[in-house]
């Protein structure tokens, strides 16, 4: 009888176990520099604007998660450190990953499998390239494009983030700021 209560117990937790996560496309960026590398290039006005908008906004909404990892690109440190503000997120736990901002496959999915298993909700910023791929493959709605100032949310039933898989997870978000112009 005790063996049978444990299993049931272990069953519902096991069950219960979910990993959240959160992408957000940067911000409107500004092409208006010459001379500035690409890593360089910042937010324009309607980027900061949009960014501020779509981030107080989720702050009401959802739980702030556990942890903000960022490109080292400008244009999606700046959109985190609003989200950060938004959700009073330290800014000094902001974690920086240069691997975001290079534009080979993978390093996105390479950054969520590493994540540490204590977070069971993170919130990465990230670039246009990789994030469609991710969210088509990793979540159960079709997505055709991303949006500057983005956010997808998926969560995924597994104890480990290293054991995220393809096409088994849930899709609850999509937001972006022209839903609320």
């Amino acid at each position: 009888m005790i063996f049978l209560i444990v299993t049931l117990c272990e069953l519902i937790n096991f069950t219960l176990i979910m990993k959240t996560l959160y992408i957000v496309r940067h911000a409107k960026s500004s092409w208006n520099y010459q001379g500035i590398k690409d890593i360089d290039r910042p937010l324009k006005k309607r980027g900061i604007n949009d960014a501020y908008l779509l981030s107080k906004t989720l702050s009401k909404k959802i739980e702030r998660p556990s942890v903000f990892i960022s490109s080292s690109a400008n244009r999606a440190l700046h959109t985190a450190m609003i989200f950060c503000e938004s959700f009073k997120f330290p800014l000094a736990n902001l974690q920086i990953k240069k691997s975001l901002y290079n534009f080979s496959d993978g390093y996105l999915i390479k950054t969520i499998k590493a994540l540490d298993d204590g977070f069971d909700s993170a919130m990465i910023f990230s670039h246009d390239h990789g994030i469609n791929d991710f969210v088509n493959q990793y979540g159960n709605k079709e997505i055709l494009h991303v949006p500057t100032c983005g956010i997808i949310g998926i969560k995924f039933n597994t104890k480990h983030w290293k054991n995220i898989k393809p096409n088994k997870n849930k899709t609850f978000l999509f937001d972006y700021p022209k839903n609320y112009k």
